[in-house]
C-alpha cells in the first residue's frame, strides 16, 4: 500500500500629550493646533523574512488578550516562510500559502491556498479559519530583525514571531536537492564511538527534471548521522526529497555534508 504525501508562514504605543496649566492667555496658533507628528515605524530589515522561519510565540486581540485558539498545538507552534514572493504556514490542520508583497512596513498578503484534508486533533480544524482570518489582507510589521516578528491586523490582533535560521542560513548556501531511498528496518551499525548503534538503509533514487525515475536503484548503505526534520517509522519505507550542505571546517569524526528534509515524496507500510 503506498500513500503520497505532499508537503508542499508590541502592543500599540499611544502618545498622549497634555500641556501644563497657564494663567497667561494665549491664541493658539498654527503650530499648536497641529497634530502630534506619528511615532516613525520600527526598521524593517526585509532581508530577515526569508533567512528564518517564523514561530508564533504570542497572540493577541485588540483588548490584549491571549488568542488561545492558534496555540491548539503546544509542541508545533504555527510556523511562517517566506520565499520567492509567497508566504507558507504550517503546523496547522492544511498548509496554507499565497503571495505576499512588502512595501514599507505594510505586508499585504493575498488569498491563501489550502489543502483539504480533515484533522481529528480537537482544535486544529479551527486553526486554519483562524490564522487565515488574521494572516490574509494588509498588516502592519511592528518589528521585523534576527529575532522577532510582529505583525498588528486591521483589527488589532498583534502576533509575535521568533525567528528559527533557515538551514540555508545556518549552512551559508542554497544546498543540493537528492532523493534517497529510507529502508523500513533499521540495521546495527558498529562504531568506534557508539558500539550499540544503529542506522538508516538508505540509497540514492535519482529523477529526470519531469519526475521520471532513471537508472536502477543500487544496494542499501548504512547512514550514519541525522535527517533535520525526520522521525522514522519502523515498518515504513519512505523516498524523502532532501537538501544536502556543506559543512564548512566540521569538527573530527563528524559528517561533512549534512542532510535536511525537504518533502516525503512516496510513503509505503512494509508488513
Amino acid at each position: 500500500m503506498k500513500r503520497i504525501l505532499l508537503l508542499s508562514l508590541p502592543v500599540a504605543m499611544m502618545v498622549a500629550c497634555s500641556n501644563p496649566p497657564n494663567t497667561t492667555k494665549t491664541e493658539a496658533t498654527p503650530a499648536d493646533s497641529a497634530p502630534a507628528a506619528t511615532a516613525p515605524a520600527a526598521s524593517i530589515d526585509a532581508s530577515q523574512l526569508g533567512a528564518n522561519h517564523w514561530l508564533l510565540d504570542n497572540a493577541v486581540d485588540a483588548s490584549g488578550k491571549r488568542i488561545d485558539g492558534l496555540f491548539v498545538r503546544a509542541d508545533k507552534p504555527v510556523t511562517l516562510d517566506f520565499k520567492d514572493g509567497r508566504v507558507g504556514a504550517s503546523n496547522t490542520c492544511n498548509n496554507m500559502g499565497g503571495g505576499y508583497t512588502l512595501e514599507g512596513d505594510a505586508l499585504t498578503v493575498g488569498n491563501l491556498m489550502s489543502t483539504n484534508k480533515a484533522c481529528a486533533e480537537p482544535g486544529v480544524m479551527e486553526l486554519d479559519a483562524l490564522l487565515s482570518q488574521r494572516l490574509q489582507g494588509k498588516l502592519t510589521v511592528r518589528a521585523l530583525d534576527a529575532t522577532t516578528l510582529t505583525l498588528a491586523t486591521a483589527t488589532g490582533d498583534v502576533l509575535t514571531f521568533r525567528a528559527e535560521p533557515t538551514a540555508e542560513t545556518r549552512y551559508g548556501g542554497a544546498g543540493e536537492q537528492v532523493f534517497m531511498e529510507v529502508d523500513a528496518q533499521t540495521k546495527p551499525c558498529p562504531h568506534p564511538l557508539m558500539k550499540d548503534a544503529t542506522c538508516l538503509q538508505v540509497r540514492e533514487v535519482k529523477y529526470d527534471d519531469k519526475g521520471l525515475e532513471q537508472g536502477k536503484r543500487g544496494a542499501y548503505e548504512n547512514f550514519y548521522g541525522n535527517i533535520e526534520g525526520y522521525t522514522h517509522e519502523v515498518g515504513v519505507r519512505n523516498v524523502l526529497r532532501l537538501k544536502r550542505f556543506q559543512i564548512k571546517n566540521p569538527p573530527a569524526d563528524a559528517p561533512s555534508q549534512a542532510y535536511v528534509l525537504d518533502m516525503v515524496v512516496v510513503s509505503e507500510l512494509v508488513k
